[in-house]
């Protein structure tokens, strides 16, 4: 990097304008490094495009129109387990900048937009983690199809940050908890221990981004003089949905979502 952006949301707009991969990894990484060492110390104005970019693979599809993932522990379930899971972190990363570059304001704290830069690089971690053990199995990022629905809550969030923290890392990366357990526990039955190591660290890091996104609804909540379990209830009712179990109560916890949040009927 020559010169660092001008600003935050510069950088943030440059990684989202950025369509390889690679090159959201390497920007994220080299902003972050820039931004913690003060080069980049401008916040910058709220500007953010529609969608980020993207590589012409993979496939984007439908939920609905995507296949049925195997359970098995089979080489060609595996990498499709890890194609997802490369799938949620490459938008992990868009969606943090994006974060960052759409709900600018002035009012919000210095320690608001270093939370999210650190989410952008862990996120930027876990993608290159889990593309690592594709390339290790013979098969890349892009080789699958995938499905578009992470972005769609991102659209569906646009216009509000609370809406955007309720849905985002109180739900769809909530339930990264609720589930990487069992894809840990079916990696390491099939004996494929790298893949397992990669999940672990991506599950201990996404307990850290559910908690940075509780911290900070509580707090948007509180400038607005709302209280945060019955607004955390209406907001995933409009731009969600029902929540539905399993619940892995204790990561929960751990991230400070309490039972009272996600239990239907509360507790």
């Amino acid at each position: 990097m020559l010169r660092p952006p001008a600003s935050l949301t510069d950088a943030a707009r440059a990684v989202l304008g950025a369509a390889a991969p690679t090159a959201k990894v390497a920007l994220t990484q080299e902003f972050a490094q820039a931004w913690r060492a003060g080069a980049i110390a401008a916040i910058g104005g709220a500007c953010a495009p529609d969608r980020p970019a993207r590589p012409a693979k993979p496939e984007l599809k439908a939920p609905r129109e995507m296949p049925r993932r195997r359970h098995g522990g089979s080489q060609a379930n595996r990498v499709a387990l890890l194609h997802a899971v490369a799938h949620i972190e490459l938008n992990a990363i868009d969606l943090a900048w994006d974060l960052i570059a759409r709900f600018a304001r002035p009012d919000l704290p210095r320690d608001f937009f270093a939370d999210w830069v650190e989410v952008a690089e862990e996120e930027a971690k876990h993608h290159a983690l889990v593309a690592a053990r594709l390339e290790a199995l013979g098969a890349a990022y892009g080789d699958l199809p995938a499905h578009d629905g992470l972005w769609a809550a991102a659209q569906e969030t646009a216009h509000d940050l609370l809406a955007r923290l309720a849905i985002v890392p109180l739900v769809l990366e909530a339930r990264g908890l609720d589930v990487t357990p069992a894809m840990i526990a079916r990696l390491e039955a099939s004996g494929d221990e790298a893949s397992a190591a990669a999940l672990t660290v991506i599950y201990g890091d996404e307990i850290g981004h559910v908690a940075t996104g509780r911290r900070w609804f509580d707090w948007e909540c509180a400038q607005r003089g709302l209280e945060p379990v019955a607004t955390y209830r209406a907001l995933v009712a409009k731009h969600h949905g029902a929540l539905r179990p399993p619940f892995n109560r204790a990561a929960r916890a751990l991230a400070g979502l309490a039972a009272a949040f996600y239990e239907c009927p509360p507790p």
